[in-house]
């Protein structure tokens, strides 16, 4: 009975281990080069291959830029597991490619690559790479070249373009920073220049017309109506001035109304028949004489010079001069323009020195 035991456990320990090695034998780990040999500083890819059950966590082995596999042999980069699944999906391939360079000529054995799958560990097969210098005939000095001098950047606009911006903006900043505080340190005075314009009685305007009239001889002119229309506005304007009411828009008739309490009558009458004169002209096309037209312009004379008012001429001057003593809040506020002034000067300043830092490194 005991000898039974014995055969069973150790069929058992022989099936365990037929499923480990069967385990052991569901994961493949393959490393291939792309070439076995290469010359100094030639870069050369080197593969990694992973076959394993779908589902598994594998983890290559990482190495950092410029890391070594080996003395004398570095990784400069290497690329993410690309992953392609077969036997619907029951089985997946996972491949990554390490590519790696040398500066000294030997022949490297790469040792076997470890990968992780699941909880174990195996390891890939074993490679060798050659690195070869290059042959130099020292007999033939002309081949031999020294080192290139380092070459600048092909000049372009858009490099210059924020420099050139930011120096404008460092000028007015600047122009505009030395004109507040000098305005603040010289504390003068606001001033303000006011120009006057002269005052001209009514009745001298009224007359320089009536003399414009008389050296342009409209009197003469057989185009009677622009003579009225310029007649009577010149009166029109002149009672507006003097009496104050708007006699521009006021008819022929209406101004006479209205200036009958002003005027004595024998002065109204004749105004009247000038404007009805110069209603027949410039409604009716009445045709008026010569010495008609000298009558009525008789008649504007001499009723503006009945009603005329002699003003006091007193002299005044061309402008006035006005000084405003500067106030705190003004004060206040070129200081604190002063301030933002420099603050942003101060940043420009920085941002052209880094731009200009840049361009010349």
């Amino acid at each position: 009975m005991s000898q039974m035991k014995s055969v069973k456990r150790y069929i058992g320990c022989a099936l365990l281990t037929l499923v480990a090695v069967a385990t052991q034998a569901q994961v493949t780990v393959e490393a291939r080069i792309d070439s076995a040999s290469i010359f100094i500083g030639e870069q050369v890819g080197m593969t990694v291959e992973v076959a394993s059950d779908a589902g598994q966590a594998v983890e290559f082995p990482h190495y950092d830029s410029l890391q070594q596999i080996l003395p004398g042999l570095e990784v400069l980069t290497s690329t993410e597991p690309d992953t392609d699944y077969l036997n619907d999906s029951k089985r997946m391939v996972l491949t990554k490619r390490y590519i790696v360079t040398s500066f000294d000529s030997a022949l490297y054995y790469i040792p076997p690559m470890q990968v992780k799958v699941g909880d174990s560990t195996y390891k890939s097969n074993n490679l060798a790479l050659k690195v070869v210098t290059y042959e130099i005939d020292t007999m033939a000095i002309d081949s031999i070249f020294p080192f290139k001098a380092e070459m600048r950047p092909a000049f372009s606009w858009d490099d210059w373009w924020p420099v050139i911006w930011l120096t404008i903006i460092l000028v007015l900043l600047a122009a505009l920073l030395i004109y507040i505080i000098v305005r603040l340190v010289t504390n003068k005075p606001i001033i303000r220049r006011i120009r006057l314009r002269q005052h001209i009685a009514p009745h001298k305007v009224a007359m320089q017309k009536i003399a414009q009239i008389k050296e342009e001889k409209l009197m003469q002119s057989e185009d009677s109506k622009e003579y009225y229309t310029q007649l009577t506005d010149t009166l029109r304007q002149y009672i507006s001035d003097r009496f104050g009411f708007n006699a521009m828009e006021m008819t022929s008739t209406e101004i006479i109304e209205r200036l009958q309490a002003e005027s004595d009558e024998e002065a109204l009458r004749e105004l009247r028949e000038l404007f009805q004169t110069a209603d027949l002209v410039k409604f009716a096309k009445y045709t008026t004489l010569i010495n008609e037209n000298d009558r009525n312009l008789v008649t504007a004379v001499d009723y503006i010079n009945q009603t005329k008012i002699e003003e006091e001429v007193k002299p005044q001057p061309a402008e006035i001069v006005v000084e405003e003593k500067r106030s705190k809040l003004t004060k206040a506020v070129l200081i604190g323009s002063i301030a933002v002034s420099a603050i942003a000067t101060i940043v420009v300043v920085v941002l052209l020195v880094r731009r200009l830092y840049y361009l010349f490194i």
